[in-house]
Protein backbone atom coordinates (compact mmCIF):
# COMPACT_ATOMS: atom_id res chain seq x y z
CA UNK A 1 0.00 0.00 0.00
CA UNK A 2 1.40 3.37 -0.99
CA UNK A 3 2.13 5.54 2.41
CA UNK A 4 0.19 8.49 1.24
CA UNK A 5 1.50 10.72 3.77
CA UNK A 6 5.08 10.40 2.19
CA UNK A 7 4.38 10.63 -0.76
CA UNK A 8 2.54 13.60 -0.77
CA UNK A 9 5.00 15.29 1.86
CA UNK A 10 7.41 14.56 -1.39
CA UNK A 11 4.82 16.24 -3.34
CA UNK A 12 4.22 19.86 -1.71
CA UNK A 13 2.25 21.44 -4.69
CA UNK A 14 -0.56 18.63 -4.27
CA UNK A 15 -1.91 20.36 -1.23
CA UNK A 16 -2.41 23.45 -2.88
CA UNK A 17 -4.55 21.89 -5.65
CA UNK A 18 -6.41 18.23 -6.89
CA UNK A 19 -4.08 17.67 -9.36
CA UNK A 20 -5.60 15.02 -12.34
CA UNK A 21 -2.97 15.18 -15.30
CA UNK A 22 -0.03 12.92 -14.77
CA UNK A 23 -0.86 11.39 -18.27
CA UNK A 24 0.07 14.48 -19.24
CA UNK A 25 2.98 16.06 -17.31
CA UNK A 26 3.25 14.88 -13.30
CA UNK A 27 4.21 16.49 -10.65
CA UNK A 28 8.33 15.74 -9.38
CA UNK A 29 8.54 14.16 -6.41
CA UNK A 30 11.24 16.60 -4.54
CA UNK A 31 14.14 13.62 -4.99
CA UNK A 32 13.47 14.32 -8.06
CA UNK A 33 13.42 18.21 -8.36
CA UNK A 34 16.24 18.23 -5.84
CA UNK A 35 18.43 16.02 -7.96
CA UNK A 36 18.17 18.07 -11.42
CA UNK A 37 18.46 21.44 -9.81
CA UNK A 38 21.73 20.10 -7.53
CA UNK A 39 23.24 19.45 -11.24
CA UNK A 40 22.45 22.46 -12.71
CA UNK A 41 23.76 24.21 -9.63
CA UNK A 42 26.71 22.11 -10.04
CA UNK A 43 27.19 22.71 -13.71
CA UNK A 44 26.85 26.57 -12.84
CA UNK A 45 30.18 26.13 -10.61
CA UNK A 46 32.40 23.82 -12.80
CA UNK A 47 30.84 23.74 -16.18
CA UNK A 48 28.93 21.03 -17.54
CA UNK A 49 31.68 18.28 -19.01
CA UNK A 50 33.60 18.76 -14.76
CA UNK A 51 29.86 18.11 -13.47
CA UNK A 52 29.29 15.44 -16.25
CA UNK A 53 32.64 13.33 -14.95
CA UNK A 54 31.71 13.65 -11.35
CA UNK A 55 28.47 11.73 -12.22
CA UNK A 56 29.52 9.38 -14.88
CA UNK A 57 29.01 6.30 -12.46
CA UNK A 58 25.47 7.12 -11.68
CA UNK A 59 24.48 7.87 -15.33
CA UNK A 60 26.37 4.57 -16.40
CA UNK A 61 24.18 3.15 -13.66
CA UNK A 62 21.29 4.32 -15.01
CA UNK A 63 21.09 1.43 -17.48
CA UNK A 64 20.92 -1.09 -15.17
CA UNK A 65 18.46 0.96 -13.61
CA UNK A 66 15.93 1.53 -16.39
CA UNK A 67 16.72 -2.08 -17.32
CA UNK A 68 15.44 -3.29 -14.09
CA UNK A 69 12.07 -1.68 -13.87
CA UNK A 70 11.58 -2.49 -17.37
CA UNK A 71 12.81 -6.05 -17.33
CA UNK A 72 15.30 -6.03 -20.25
CA UNK A 73 19.14 -6.17 -20.47
CA UNK A 74 21.12 -2.79 -20.03
CA UNK A 75 22.32 -2.95 -23.44
CA UNK A 76 19.19 -2.96 -24.73
CA UNK A 77 18.05 0.39 -23.22
CA UNK A 78 18.90 3.95 -24.61
CA UNK A 79 18.01 7.57 -22.98
CA UNK A 80 16.37 9.73 -25.36
CA UNK A 81 15.60 13.40 -24.89
CA UNK A 82 11.89 12.59 -25.64
CA UNK A 83 9.50 9.19 -26.41
CA UNK A 84 9.06 10.86 -29.52
CA UNK A 85 11.96 11.37 -30.27
CA UNK A 86 12.70 7.91 -29.34
CA UNK A 87 10.07 6.78 -31.33
CA UNK A 88 10.77 8.32 -34.45
CA UNK A 89 14.35 6.80 -34.31
CA UNK A 90 13.00 3.43 -33.82
CA UNK A 91 10.89 3.85 -36.81
CA UNK A 92 13.46 5.07 -38.96
CA UNK A 93 15.50 2.17 -38.36
CA UNK A 94 13.26 0.23 -40.09
CA UNK A 95 14.60 -0.99 -43.33
CA UNK A 96 11.34 -0.38 -45.76
CA UNK A 97 11.07 -0.51 -49.31
CA UNK A 98 7.84 0.57 -52.13
CA UNK A 99 5.13 -1.79 -51.65
CA UNK A 100 6.11 -2.87 -47.86
CA UNK A 101 2.93 -2.27 -45.14
CA UNK A 102 2.38 -0.61 -41.78
CA UNK A 103 -0.15 -1.64 -39.42
CA UNK A 104 -1.45 0.47 -36.46
CA UNK A 105 -4.04 0.18 -33.97
CA UNK A 106 -7.32 3.01 -33.61
CA UNK A 107 -5.36 3.61 -30.42
CA UNK A 108 -2.36 5.04 -32.61
CA UNK A 109 -1.11 8.54 -30.99
CA UNK A 110 -0.95 11.63 -33.31
CA UNK A 111 2.49 11.87 -33.28
CA UNK A 112 3.07 8.52 -34.15
CA UNK A 113 0.43 9.04 -36.81
CA UNK A 114 2.01 11.96 -38.44
CA UNK A 115 5.39 10.68 -38.28
CA UNK A 116 4.03 7.53 -40.05
CA UNK A 117 2.46 9.55 -42.70
CA UNK A 118 5.38 11.83 -43.76
CA UNK A 119 7.87 8.84 -43.43
CA UNK A 120 6.00 5.94 -45.16
CA UNK A 121 4.21 7.35 -47.44
CA UNK A 122 6.57 8.93 -49.80
CA UNK A 123 8.81 5.68 -49.72
CA UNK A 124 5.68 3.49 -51.25
CA UNK A 125 4.79 2.49 -48.06
CA UNK A 126 1.46 2.54 -46.57
CA UNK A 127 -0.02 2.74 -42.83
CA UNK A 128 -2.93 0.85 -42.33
CA UNK A 129 -5.45 1.04 -39.36
CA UNK A 130 -6.35 -2.25 -37.63
CA UNK A 131 -10.11 -2.20 -36.14
CA UNK A 132 -10.76 -2.62 -33.10
CA UNK A 133 -13.18 -5.51 -31.26
CA UNK A 134 -16.43 -4.82 -29.94
CA UNK A 135 -14.81 -3.90 -26.38
CA UNK A 136 -12.80 -0.94 -27.86
CA UNK A 137 -9.48 -3.01 -27.69
CA UNK A 138 -7.43 -4.10 -31.14
CA UNK A 139 -8.94 -6.83 -32.48
CA UNK A 140 -6.19 -9.59 -32.78
CA UNK A 141 -8.20 -11.82 -35.17
CA UNK A 142 -8.58 -8.92 -37.64
CA UNK A 143 -5.00 -8.18 -37.03
CA UNK A 144 -3.86 -11.86 -37.50
CA UNK A 145 -5.96 -11.34 -41.09
CA UNK A 146 -4.11 -8.67 -42.26
CA UNK A 147 -0.85 -9.46 -41.52
CA UNK A 148 1.07 -10.92 -44.66
CA UNK A 149 4.80 -11.18 -45.84
CA UNK A 150 4.72 -7.27 -47.26
CA UNK A 151 3.45 -5.92 -43.24
CA UNK A 152 7.03 -4.91 -42.24
CA UNK A 153 5.96 -2.84 -38.72
CA UNK A 154 2.98 -2.94 -36.57
CA UNK A 155 2.75 0.03 -34.45
CA UNK A 156 1.24 -0.79 -30.83
CA UNK A 157 -0.56 1.58 -28.24
CA UNK A 158 -0.79 0.06 -24.68
CA UNK A 159 -2.82 2.52 -23.32
CA UNK A 160 -4.57 5.63 -25.81
CA UNK A 161 -4.11 9.17 -24.51
CA UNK A 162 -7.82 9.72 -24.80
CA UNK A 163 -8.93 7.11 -22.70
CA UNK A 164 -8.63 4.40 -20.16
CA UNK A 165 -8.20 1.48 -22.63
CA UNK A 166 -5.83 -1.06 -22.13
CA UNK A 167 -4.92 -3.07 -25.38
CA UNK A 168 -3.98 -6.85 -24.96
CA UNK A 169 -0.44 -5.74 -26.51
CA UNK A 170 1.23 -9.45 -25.15
CA UNK A 171 -1.27 -11.40 -27.58
CA UNK A 172 -0.82 -8.74 -30.28
CA UNK A 173 3.28 -9.08 -30.42
CA UNK A 174 2.84 -12.79 -30.19
CA UNK A 175 0.56 -12.82 -33.24
CA UNK A 176 3.11 -10.14 -35.01
CA UNK A 177 6.03 -12.54 -34.17
CA UNK A 178 4.56 -15.53 -36.16
CA UNK A 179 5.74 -13.32 -38.91
CA UNK A 180 8.72 -11.83 -40.08
CA UNK A 181 7.32 -7.95 -38.69
CA UNK A 182 9.16 -5.87 -36.11
CA UNK A 183 6.42 -4.28 -33.03
CA UNK A 184 6.92 -1.07 -32.13
CA UNK A 185 4.78 -0.13 -28.68
CA UNK A 186 4.28 3.00 -27.42
CA UNK A 187 4.11 2.22 -23.85
CA UNK A 188 4.41 6.27 -22.35
CA UNK A 189 0.79 6.07 -20.51
CA UNK A 190 1.87 2.69 -19.32
CA UNK A 191 5.25 2.97 -18.12
CA UNK A 192 4.84 4.15 -14.57
CA UNK A 193 1.66 3.44 -13.66
CA UNK A 194 1.24 -0.44 -15.25
CA UNK A 195 3.95 -2.98 -15.40
CA UNK A 196 5.92 -3.33 -18.41
CA UNK A 197 8.10 -6.46 -18.65
CA UNK A 198 10.20 -5.78 -21.77
CA UNK A 199 11.29 -9.14 -21.86
CA UNK A 200 7.60 -10.58 -21.16
CA UNK A 201 5.82 -8.37 -23.93
CA UNK A 202 8.18 -9.31 -25.97
CA UNK A 203 8.34 -6.05 -28.33
CA UNK A 204 11.50 -5.46 -30.40
CA UNK A 205 10.86 -1.63 -30.23
CA UNK A 206 9.50 -0.05 -26.56
CA UNK A 207 9.40 3.85 -26.28
CA UNK A 208 8.57 5.42 -22.74
CA UNK A 209 8.33 8.82 -21.61
CA UNK A 210 9.93 10.41 -18.15
CA UNK A 211 7.67 13.23 -17.79
CA UNK A 212 3.82 11.27 -17.24
CA UNK A 213 3.58 8.54 -14.68
CA UNK A 214 7.30 8.28 -14.15
CA UNK A 215 7.43 11.47 -12.92
CA UNK A 216 10.33 13.00 -14.20
CA UNK A 217 11.34 16.10 -15.71
CA UNK A 218 9.90 16.62 -19.62
CA UNK A 219 12.81 16.18 -22.23
CA UNK A 220 13.35 12.65 -21.08
CA UNK A 221 12.71 9.52 -22.76
CA UNK A 222 13.46 5.88 -22.90
CA UNK A 223 13.74 3.27 -26.06
CA UNK A 224 14.31 -0.50 -25.52
CA UNK A 225 15.51 -2.25 -28.21
CA UNK A 226 15.19 -5.89 -28.27
CA UNK A 227 14.70 -9.15 -29.81
CA UNK A 228 14.67 -8.99 -33.40
CA UNK A 229 15.88 -5.20 -33.41
CA UNK A 230 18.90 -5.58 -32.07
CA UNK A 231 21.73 -4.63 -34.46
CA UNK A 232 18.99 -2.49 -36.49
CA UNK A 233 20.14 1.71 -36.08
CA UNK A 234 18.82 4.77 -37.66
CA UNK A 235 20.37 6.22 -40.55
CA UNK A 236 21.46 9.07 -39.03
CA UNK A 237 23.51 8.91 -35.77
CA UNK A 238 25.74 11.10 -34.15
CA UNK A 239 29.28 9.98 -31.94
CA UNK A 240 27.51 9.68 -28.34
CA UNK A 241 28.65 5.89 -28.64
CA UNK A 242 30.43 5.59 -31.98
CA UNK A 243 34.28 5.71 -33.05
CA UNK A 244 35.96 7.18 -35.35
CA UNK A 245 38.62 4.87 -36.02
CA UNK A 246 40.17 5.94 -39.36
CA UNK A 247 39.66 8.68 -41.32
CA UNK A 248 37.01 6.93 -43.52
CA UNK A 249 36.07 4.13 -40.70
CA UNK A 250 33.42 4.23 -37.70
CA UNK A 251 32.67 1.19 -35.36
CA UNK A 252 29.10 1.47 -34.69
CA UNK A 253 28.41 0.05 -31.36
CA UNK A 254 25.19 -3.14 -31.14
CA UNK A 255 23.58 -2.27 -27.82
CA UNK A 256 20.62 0.23 -28.18
CA UNK A 257 22.67 3.10 -27.23
CA UNK A 258 23.05 4.00 -30.78
CA UNK A 259 19.96 5.44 -30.64
CA UNK A 260 21.40 8.07 -28.22
CA UNK A 261 22.40 11.88 -29.35
CA UNK A 262 25.72 13.33 -27.77
CA UNK A 263 24.13 16.28 -26.76
CA UNK A 264 21.20 16.14 -23.85
CA UNK A 265 20.73 17.70 -20.56
CA UNK A 266 22.55 15.52 -18.19
CA UNK A 267 20.51 17.18 -15.14
CA UNK A 268 17.47 15.69 -16.86
CA UNK A 269 18.91 11.99 -17.44
CA UNK A 270 19.86 12.04 -13.69
CA UNK A 271 16.24 13.31 -12.76
CA UNK A 272 14.50 10.50 -14.73
CA UNK A 273 16.94 8.14 -13.03
CA UNK A 274 16.49 9.60 -10.00
CA UNK A 275 12.55 9.30 -10.66
CA UNK A 276 12.82 5.68 -11.76
CA UNK A 277 15.01 4.53 -8.20
CA UNK A 278 11.89 6.45 -6.65
CA UNK A 279 8.99 4.05 -8.58
CA UNK A 280 11.08 1.41 -7.59
CA UNK A 281 11.25 2.00 -4.06
CA UNK A 282 7.50 2.00 -4.35
CA UNK A 283 6.67 -0.89 -6.41
CA UNK A 284 5.00 -0.67 -9.80
CA UNK A 285 2.84 -3.06 -8.67
CA UNK A 286 1.56 -0.97 -5.64
CA UNK A 287 1.46 1.83 -7.72
CA UNK A 288 -0.88 0.37 -10.24
CA UNK A 289 -3.06 -0.65 -7.44
CA UNK A 290 -3.53 2.91 -6.22
CA UNK A 291 -3.90 4.41 -9.98
CA UNK A 292 -6.17 2.20 -10.79
CA UNK A 293 -8.05 2.50 -7.37
CA UNK A 294 -8.85 6.23 -8.08
CA UNK A 295 -9.23 5.92 -11.99
CA UNK A 296 -12.25 3.95 -10.88
CA UNK A 297 -13.54 5.88 -8.06
CA UNK A 298 -13.89 8.90 -10.42
CA UNK A 299 -15.66 6.60 -13.26
CA UNK A 300 -18.26 5.34 -10.59
CA UNK A 301 -18.53 9.12 -9.36
CA UNK A 302 -19.10 10.66 -13.18
CA UNK A 303 -20.99 8.10 -14.38
CA UNK A 304 -23.45 8.86 -11.88
CA UNK A 305 -23.83 12.81 -12.61
CA UNK A 306 -26.62 13.78 -14.99
CA UNK A 307 -25.01 15.10 -18.43
CA UNK A 308 -21.84 13.37 -17.79
CA UNK A 309 -20.76 10.60 -20.03
CA UNK A 310 -17.59 8.73 -19.39
CA UNK A 311 -15.77 7.18 -22.15
CA UNK A 312 -13.40 4.84 -21.54
CA UNK A 313 -12.96 1.50 -23.69
CA UNK A 314 -11.70 -1.35 -22.87
CA UNK A 315 -12.14 -4.37 -20.78
CA UNK A 316 -8.92 -3.85 -18.43
CA UNK A 317 -8.68 0.25 -18.05
CA UNK A 318 -5.73 2.14 -16.81
CA UNK A 319 -5.90 5.47 -14.83
CA UNK A 320 -6.85 8.08 -17.56
CA UNK A 321 -10.55 9.12 -17.31
CA UNK A 322 -12.04 10.70 -19.98
CA UNK A 323 -15.74 12.10 -20.11
CA UNK A 324 -17.90 14.64 -21.47
CA UNK A 325 -20.68 17.43 -20.01
CA UNK A 326 -23.72 17.91 -22.06
CA UNK A 327 -24.04 21.63 -23.17
CA UNK A 328 -20.20 22.64 -22.22
CA UNK A 329 -17.43 22.02 -24.35
CA UNK A 330 -14.03 20.58 -23.06
CA UNK A 331 -11.94 23.47 -22.66
CA UNK A 332 -15.21 25.25 -20.41
CA UNK A 333 -14.97 22.23 -18.11
CA UNK A 334 -11.05 22.42 -17.87
CA UNK A 335 -11.56 26.35 -17.49
CA UNK A 336 -14.08 26.15 -14.80
CA UNK A 337 -11.85 23.58 -13.11
CA UNK A 338 -9.05 24.90 -12.89
CA UNK A 339 -11.05 28.30 -11.42
CA UNK A 340 -11.30 25.84 -8.98
CA UNK A 341 -7.79 24.81 -7.99
CA UNK A 342 -8.53 21.64 -10.39
CA UNK A 343 -6.11 20.66 -13.08
CA UNK A 344 -7.41 18.39 -15.95
CA UNK A 345 -6.28 18.96 -19.68
CA UNK A 346 -8.62 17.87 -22.56
CA UNK A 347 -7.66 15.36 -25.44
CA UNK A 348 -9.02 16.43 -29.24
CA UNK A 349 -9.79 14.71 -32.22
CA UNK A 350 -6.04 15.18 -33.61
CA UNK A 351 -4.19 13.16 -31.10
CA UNK A 352 -6.51 9.93 -32.12
CA UNK A 353 -8.13 10.96 -35.15
CA UNK A 354 -8.76 7.21 -36.05
CA UNK A 355 -10.18 6.12 -32.39
CA UNK A 356 -12.34 9.53 -32.35
CA UNK A 357 -13.49 10.04 -35.80
CA UNK A 358 -14.81 6.08 -35.00
CA UNK A 359 -16.45 6.86 -32.14
CA UNK A 360 -17.90 10.40 -33.08
CA UNK A 361 -16.23 12.62 -30.88
CA UNK A 362 -13.97 15.69 -31.27
CA UNK A 363 -12.85 16.29 -27.68
CA UNK A 364 -12.92 15.03 -24.38
CA UNK A 365 -11.55 16.43 -20.87
CA UNK A 366 -8.95 13.72 -19.63
CA UNK A 367 -8.60 13.08 -15.83
CA UNK A 368 -5.58 11.01 -14.42
CA UNK A 369 -4.80 10.68 -10.88
CA UNK A 370 -1.78 9.67 -9.47
CA UNK A 371 -1.05 7.96 -6.24
CA UNK A 372 -0.33 11.11 -4.52
CA UNK A 373 -3.78 12.46 -5.35
CA UNK A 374 -5.48 12.01 -1.93
CA UNK A 375 -9.05 10.88 -1.75
CA UNK A 376 -11.39 13.23 -0.65
CA UNK A 377 -9.62 15.23 -3.40
CA UNK A 378 -11.01 13.28 -5.76
CA UNK A 379 -14.75 13.74 -4.01
CA UNK A 380 -13.59 17.33 -4.18
CA UNK A 381 -13.48 16.90 -8.11
CA UNK A 382 -16.84 15.30 -8.36
CA UNK A 383 -18.39 17.36 -6.33
CA UNK A 384 -17.14 20.44 -8.92
CA UNK A 385 -17.92 18.95 -11.80
CA UNK A 386 -21.74 18.00 -10.08
CA UNK A 387 -21.74 21.82 -9.90
CA UNK A 388 -21.54 22.72 -13.29
CA UNK A 389 -23.99 20.13 -14.27
CA UNK A 390 -26.16 21.46 -11.65
CA UNK A 391 -25.54 25.02 -12.76
CA UNK A 392 -26.25 24.40 -16.24
CA UNK A 393 -30.20 22.81 -15.18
Amino acid sequence: MIDLDRVRQDTPTCFDQVFLDSAGSSLLPAPVLAEVNGHLRREQEVGGYRAQDERQADLEDGYRVAAEFFDCAPDEVAFAESATRAWQSALASVPFKAGDRVLVTEAEYGGNAVALLAYCVPLGVSVEVVPSDADGCLSIDRLRDMLDDRVKLVSLVHTPTNGGLVNPVAEAIAAVHETDALTLLDACQTGGQLPVHAAALDADFVSLTGRKWLRAPRGSGLLIVRGRAKGTRPPIIDHAWTDWTGLDEIDIPSSARVHEAWESSVATRLGLIRALRYAADLGIDTIAEAVQSRAEHLRTGLSALPGVRVHDLGRTKAGIVTFTVDGHTADEVKRYLVQRDITVTVSQLKATRYDMTRRGLTEVVRASPHYFVAPQQLDEFLTAVDALTSARS
